[in-house]
């Protein structure tokens, strides 16, 4: 006789467990501690299996009954109902673990053991932080191009655009890292380009007359700040690196006694190692630092604790203090400012020049071909170009030179 709800209610349980029979293999089994378990029993391939249904009063009557003939559909179609379920909670936990982050923080801890930047690394899982509330518990394979232009809209209508592209670019990069990974089959972030609104191009402040030039020395000759600082202020226009790279040089990629500097490959923006001639008066500036730092591992290490590189502000700030504001001057415009003299000096081959920027060339082939051209030349440069700033800064006459390159 088929299960009433007033029935399985007065049911009373027992000290083994009691069948209560519905119909069609359904019933319900009464536990001993309490518990009132729907079961399906069916034949499938000459063999009799259960399957459970649920719990009572979770899963109602009318539900199990439910349950129980989609169940039977199944089995008539040849598809066993266990097997399909288990197959369905394995999707569902595999689901669970190839979520948004989850494969993000694989992506970006594949990213460290590769050799990226420390920098780098840190930047990416700030980025992936301000997707994450919206779309890093999702399972990656189901996000929409919708889910993820909401994610990035929440940034960009902050005014923060720059941002916005970013995230939209590490996004994509950790979607095609999933594609690859079989955890997902396609980039949603490709069908949003143009979607954004664009940034505008901002370029790097910089003083690229030579008499202001002159004036910008001066003033850092006269700044008053740490020693340390000072010194990082004043070698800064003669190896015009990025600032990154200065603020974290480390006295063991130096080599004073042949005057050159080897920045490894994983501190370089093109992950390319860049060596870089010093002239007399870089390693006059060198040999003051090693004075105050020496025993430490960063030539311009921060005051506290002593141990870090100092802060990636500290150059800024003290161009500010001398009277330089954002519009006017950065510790990145001294490159902008090198690449501008040098080549209207008409003194050097332009390829030197991009060497010495660590600009890296498309072609392979001809970017190792011209490291190694241009290294007399660069060493000749080096010292040509701080002779000039020291000129410069004197205030003495700036010579026009023919434009003849000596390459």
């Amino acid at each position: 006789m088929a299960l009433t709800d007033t029935a399985i209610r007065q049911a009373k349980h027992g000290p083994k467990p009691i069948k209560l029979s519905d119909e069609r293999g359904l019933f319900l089994l009464l536990q001993p501690s309490g518990g009132k378990l729907w079961r399906l029993k069916y034949r499938i391939a000459g063999k009799e299996k259960k399957l459970s249904l649920g719990t009572y009063p979770d899963v109602s009557l009318k539900d199990a009954r439910k349950r129980r003939d989609e169940a039977r559909a199944s089995i008539a179609a040849g598809v066993d109902p266990a097997v399909e379920r288990k197959a369905e909670l394995q999707a569902a936990k595999l689901g669970a673990s190839n979520t948004f982050k989850s494969v993000a923080d694989e992506y970006i801890a594949k990213a460290a053991q590769e050799g990226r930047a420390s920098v780098t690394i840190g930047k990416s899982r700030w980025l992936l932080s301000l997707m994450e509330r919206d779309i890093g518990q999702r399972p990656i394979a189901e996000i929409t191009p919708a889910e993820l232009l909401n994610a990035l809209r929440k940034v960009e209508s902050k005014g923060h655009l720059e941002t916005a592209r970013r995230m939209r670019s590490l996004a994509g990069r950790i979607f095609r890292y999933a594609v690859a990974t079989s955890r997902a089959s396609s980039d949603p972030s490709s069908l949003l380009r143009g979607a954004l609104v664009a940034p505008k191009v901002t370029h790097h402040s910089a003083v690229l007359e030579p008499k202001a030039v002159g004036e910008l020395l001066r003033a850092i000759d006269g700044y008053q700040g740490q020693p340390l600082t000072c010194i990082a202020l004043k070698l800064t226009p003669h190896v015009f690196v990025r600032p990154g790279e200065l603020r974290r040089a480390e006295w063991d990629e130096f080599d004073l006694d042949k005057a050159v500097w080897t920045i490894p490959a994983e501190k370089m923006k093109m992950r390319d190692p860049h060596v870089v001639p010093l002239s007399a008066q870089a390693l006059a500036l060198l040999q003051c630092a090693k004075g105050l730092s020496a025993g430490q591992r960063y030539v311009f290490s921060s005051l506290y604790p002593g141990n870090r590189p100092m802060s990636e502000n500290t150059i800024n700030a003290a161009l500010r203090r001398i009277g330089y504001s954002g519009k006017e001057m950065t510790a990145h415009g001294f490159r902008s400012m090198a690449s501008t003299l040098l080549n209207e000096s008409g003194k050097w081959n332009p390829d030197a020049i991009e060497r010495a920027l660590a600009h890296k060339d498309g072609n392979a082939t001809r970017g190792a071909y011209h490291r190694g051209k241009h290294w007399e030349e660069r060493v000749q440069m080096a010292q040509w170009w701080s002779d000039h700033l020291d000129t410069l800064r004197q205030g003495g006459k700036v010579l026009k030179f023919s434009g003849v390159s000596t390459a």
